[in-house]
């Protein structure tokens, strides 16, 4: 009889330590408040830049940057682009603004030459979910632009690896452009960016002066996930410009 007892008190007593220990993880589940992504940019000269990523807006776009980041692709690579007040592009390992990443990039075993891109996650293209503005400290996706040929989704879903860190408000860009992050420590770094002397590209077409007598080097990019997989990118085979237009006028007649 006594035995029993015992057992029936170890018994509610093993009872009440499960249900208190499911309660606390459900509480720890409902609390528990995942943290953005931090990329630590690491600019040579001039600085470091701390700046969140907001998964909750871009996720795909976030996924790939983390990925490019994480795997040391930016690491060496320049701002060839920057206009003052405006922005700072980097990002490409050409350096010249028409260089593409590779799936090698992104992925062990990936092809070294096929180029790949990423959706655009903007309202215009159709992905309502990113409310980011353009506004100073913004990073974002840079994108070729064909609208002038009526080719809008091709310039849409033709980001890489280019990214562009705002320096000034642009509103025009809203809606347009993949913002994922901003700039939340060492604004005077990205001040100094912006002070970067810049010169008229010998390309005769571009009469702005955007192009750095001296671009400055990104010598590291990294991002602190706090334990969270965000996953590989979802890709689509870019839009291949060059044998557009060489179809396109084959197929005229004189």
């Amino acid at each position: 009889m006594k035995t029993r007892k015992i057992i029936m008190i170890l018994a509610i007593i093993l009872v009440i330590v499960l249900i208190g220990t499911v309660a606390y993880t459900e509480y720890k589940k409902f609390t528990y408040e995942v943290k953005n992504p931090i990329a630590t940019m690491e600019i040579e000269g001039l600085g470091t830049m701390k700046i969140e990523l907001y998964p909750d807006q871009a996720p795909n776009t976030v996924a790939n940057f983390i990925t490019l980041a994480n795997r040391g692709f930016y690491d060496g690579l320049t701002f060839h682009r920057i206009v003052k007040d405006f922005m700072a592009q980097g990002g490409d390992k050409d350096g010249t603004g028409s260089g593409s990443p590779t799936l090698s990039d992104i992925e062990d075993g990936g092809s070294e030459t096929e180029e790949y891109a990423i959706k655009g996650e903007f309202v215009q293209n159709g992905f309502n979910q990113n409310s980011i503005r353009h506004e100073k400290g913004v990073i974002s996706m840079a994108r070729s632009d064909y609208s002038q040929m009526g080719l809008y989704e091709e310039g849409y879903n033709s980001a890489g690896s280019q990214f562009f860190i705002m320096t000034g408000d642009n509103a025009s860009l809203n809606g347009y452009y993949a913002a994922f992050g901003k700039v939340v420590e060492g604004m005077d770094v990205l001040d100094k960016l912006n002070e970067t002397e810049v010169t008229t590209s010998e390309d005769s077409s571009d009469t702005e002066a955007s192009t750095p007598v001296n671009p400055p080097v990104i010598t590291s990019v990294r991002v602190d996930t706090f334990g969270v997989d965000y996953g590989k990118p979802e890709t689509v085979t870019p839009f291949d410009y060059n044998s557009y237009l060489q179809q396109l006028y084959s197929g005229l007649s004189y």
